[in-house]
């Protein structure tokens, strides 16, 4: 079970190291200063099942304009900018969920409005993470 988690690790990683940088060309080439990492510019959103049974993930850029293959691109970008960029503070869409216990555990790792993010947390079914989260995981 752990091969097949980390083969999709894998694979999610290798998809987000293809997509081109948003930056202009000129900037991509400056020199980075060695005592501090530049974060890429957007969030790498992921959603993963029980297990790591099944795993999906998406590109959001907020700056300068919400973009990217998020499909609610421009929703996540305002719930981010509510919380200001605090995944923990997100208005979410609360609303009743049932009981049932089928984890999912979702991650945020790059930049939002050019400040690192390396967050993840687990919710005990796919509702809650949308009571809590919003169009953010929503893909």
């Amino acid at each position: 079970m752990h091969r097949t988690a980390a083969l999709a690790a894998a694979a999610l990683l290798a998809v987000a190291a293809a997509v081109p940088s948003a930056l202009p060309a000129a900037a991509s080439q400056a020199p980075e200063p060695a005592d501090k990492p530049v974060p890429r510019p957007g969030l790498f959103l992921t959603v993963s099942g029980a297990e790591n049974t099944w795993i999906r993930g998406v590109l959001l850029h907020c700056s300068p304009v919400p973009s990217g293959p998020h499909p609610d691109a421009a929703g996540a970008c305002a719930a981010l900018d509510a919380a200001r960029g605090d995944l923990d503070s997100l208005p979410g869409e609360p609303h009743p969920c049932t009981k049932q216990y089928d984890p999912v555990t979702v991650s945020a790792t790059g930049a939002w409005r050019g400040r690192p993010t390396a967050w993840h947390k687990t919710f005990s079914n796919a509702c809650e993470l949308a009571a809590a989260t919003g169009a953010v995981f929503r893909f």
